[in-house]
């Protein structure tokens, strides 16, 4: 699957789970951005594309509601399934929206569990787990919105 993927829209009211099709499809958008020329070759099983921008993390509690202020992380890698971040503190929640920026300047929220944490020699950390669904960003312009 090295081919972008970048005419389709997938419209996903909030809080509704969204078919692994239809995830894959809207992170390939995401990438798209990122690589609009084509995608590098890689030999991982599950391809990761690194991901060096800066993304807003917003804590929430199981229902998806904010439970946390909003804070801006660095990008580092991204797949169809999961995404990983730096970030200058330890976090203390497990569930978070990632915003990250899509095709023509939208903004759109990845669900995502937070299943791993390590501490980099410069004192910084690193975070990510898997994109459990894509919903709508807590901030972005709702008149600009991918979903």
């Amino acid at each position: 699957m090295n081919e972008l993927r970048t005419s389709t829209h997938i419209e996903s009211p909030g809080n509704v789970p969204i078919k692994q099709d239809e995830l894959r499809s809207q992170v390939w958008l995401i990438v798209s951005v990122m690589y609009p020329g084509g995608l590098p070759t890689q030999r991982r099983k599950e391809t990761r594309y690194p991901y060096p921008k800066l993304m807003y993390i917003t804590p929430v509690d199981s229902s998806n509601s904010p439970v946390g202020e909003t804070f801006v992380v660095v990008g580092k890698t991204i797949s169809e399934k999961g995404i990983g971040f730096h970030h200058e503190r330890p976090l203390s929640y497990r569930r978070v929206i990632i915003s990250v920026e899509g095709p023509n300047a939208c903004w759109m929220g990845l669900l995502v569990d937070l299943t791993w944490c390590c501490c980099t020699k410069f004192g910084w950390y690193e975070s990510g787990g898997p994109i459990q669904q894509i919903i709508p960003s807590p901030v972005a312009d709702p008149q600009s919105r991918v979903i």
